[in-house]
């Protein structure tokens, strides 16, 4: 049988191998376009470059070719119908394409399973992999095309989740502070350490050149998921928190000074305040706060009028952690541009809950971690213009980020290299990759609009617990529920909570501004996943209503 790496690049397909068909052959080359990004499944002649974006998701009827079955299909592609099958895997956009150009794309899975063949019917998609190991099989589930949401099946790939804590089912309603991962990124993980571990970039060894691929495709796997426009645009770091203190300090630093200007808002996670004060403290520069109402909104009216000449930068929260707060981000970009003031956009919350595109934001620099995604902890990624990256000198020296060394200069490499100083995070790349693949196939608007449901019902649920105030109550939120209860320590609910299996969080939850706003400086706070469930939600305000009460 043969698979997709040695179909693709051991045995291309070209002009010459496919007589009859070569009206369909950019259709095939846009279909290994949107599953292996680059363009290399297939030879240049069939390769137009057509970015994965451009493909319709789901892709609509309209797309189908009179008297182009499945078979037909599989006929163009070395491989066959099992290596078609495995492109289904591997990306259900790619399935949805390939179904409505040739309708019944997908045949029945072989009797005997095999290393292409679909795991479980229904289950959750699995991330594909980044490079082949002959050695160890991998059967990876496939999600049907233009299915229903279904969190029970999203919850099969969650090994955490199953499991008991003081002697009850776990309900995790601590999202918002970290993710459980789904199978296919702690074997994605694994298999790194198990099979390609080595250091990258700096070696000539068969190790070295894979652990490089699969690092690197990590950075791909980012790429696509904020659509940037370059890898080039993508760094590595430990995670949100790193990748503001990169921008305050590589960026900050060489373009504040006396009397300038940094606009946060009132709702910000601590991440986002106090590497600016620390840049403001070094260079001169004042802090602004945008003001919110009593809901936790931000007041636009407000902002316009912080903004000036003086401003030189504004850092804001996409989705409030403490609050849940849902901020206009492209009503900010577009009021700081009209001043030609960067904008960087805090996605830590955001980016488990909604779709993002820099390019349609017109983001200057965002930020996110991956242990928020549903994938390891100590990963995470900035995005930054490349001409803005480009200007800003290197936050820190080391291994890798220089293209020359001499005692008296250095020679540093270009982005995102010279942000990169040291052995990376490499299995982290990887496992964020993993997680990322995972999220854009189960699919974001469909996870979003999920999640949207469940938080009315949640909060629903909560307005009927007696004493109970509801901090953060804004027309747009995301997936955040934090409250206090009349006569209860916050600590005590949430120990309350724990005996009976159900994970939340108390205290500030790195936001004191924000909790302060509303007259407290702690709350309860629960939080939301697309992997929870009415059933969840029941629990919970079931457990609440159980408190003692003085």
């Amino acid at each position: 049988m043969t698979t997709p790496e040695a179909g693709f690049h051991q045995s291309p397909v070209t002009p010459a191998s496919l007589p009859g068909e070569a009206a369909h052959a950019d259709l095939v080359a846009r279909l290994a376009r949107e599953i292996y990004g680059q363009g290399q499944a297939l030879s240049e002649p069939f390769a137009p470059a057509l970015p994965a974006s451009a493909l319709p998701s789901p892709a609509p009827a309209s797309l189908a070719i009179p008297g182009l079955d499945g078979a037909a299909f599989a006929a163009l592609v070395p491989g066959g119908p099992d290596l078609l099958r495995r492109i289904a895997q591997d990306h259900p956009r790619a399935a949805s394409f390939a179904e409505a150009i040739a309708p019944g794309f997908l045949p029945a899975p072989p009797a005997a399973p095999s290393r292409l063949a679909p795991a479980a019917p229904g289950a959750a998609l699995g991330a594909p992999d980044y490079y082949f190991l002959p050695a160890e099989p991998r059967s990876v589930p496939v999600l049907p095309v233009a299915t229903a949401f279904d969190p029970e099946r999203v919850r099969k790939d969650f090994p955490a989740l199953h499991q008991s804590v003081n002697g009850h089912r776990l309900v995790w309603l601590d999202n918002a502070a970290t993710t459980h991962k789904p199978q296919s990124v702690i074997d994605a993980t694994s298999r790194f350490y198990a099979h390609d571990n080595s250091n990258i970039h700096r070696a000539a060894h068969t190790l070295a050149a894979r652990a490089t691929d699969a690092f690197e495709g990590g950075r791909e796997a980012v790429r696509r998921f904020l659509n940037a426009r370059s890898t080039d645009e993508i760094v590595f770091l430990r995670g949100t928190t790193e990748a503001i203190n990169l921008v305050a300090n590589a960026y900050g630093r060489a373009n504040f000074g006396p009397g300038d200007e940094i606009v946060l808002s009132q709702i910000e996670h601590h991440a986002n305040i106090v590497p600016w004060q620390m840049v403001a403290q070094a260079t001169g520069a004042t802090l602004r706060v945008i003001p919110v109402n009593d809901r936790g909104e931000l007041l636009l009216d407000q902002f316009a009028a912080l903004l000036s000449g003086r401003t030189k930068i504004v850092a804001v929260t996409q989705v409030a952690n403490a609050l849940g707060t849902v901020n206009p981000i492209p009503e900010i970009i577009g009021l700081a541009h009209a001043y030609g003031v960067p904008v960087l956009v805090d996605a830590a919350q955001s980016s488990p809950h909604m779709p993002l595109d820099v390019q349609a934001l017109d983001a200057d620099f965002l930020v996110f971690s991956g242990h928020k995604v549903f994938g390891p902890t100590g990963i995470g990624a900035l995005y930054g213009k490349k001409h803005l990256l480009d200007a800003m000198p290197p936050w820190q020296g080391g291994g890798h980020m220089i293209e020359d060394v001499t005692f008296a200069r250095t020679v540093y490499r270009g982005v995102p290299e010279k942000f990169e100083a040291g052995t990376p995070d490499i299995g982290g790349a990887v496992g964020l990759g993993a997680a990322l693949d995972y999220l854009q196939g189960v699919g974001l608007p469909a996870i979003a609009a999920y999640e949207h449901g469940l938080l009315d019902y949640a909060q629903g649920g909560l307005a009927e617990i007696r004493g109970l105030r509801l901090i953060g109550t804004a027309h747009h939120k995301a997936s955040v529920m934090s409250f206090v209860i009349e006569g209860q320590e916050n600590a005590a609910i949430a120990q309350h909570l724990d005996r009976h299996g159900i994970a939340v969080r108390a205290g500030h939850h790195c936001a004191l501004p924000a909790l302060r706003r509303f007259g407290v400086s702690e709350s309860v706070r629960a939080s939301l996943a697309f992997y929870n469930t009415r059933e969840d939600v029941d629990v919970f305000l079931a457990a609440l209503r159980t408190l003692p009460r003085r």
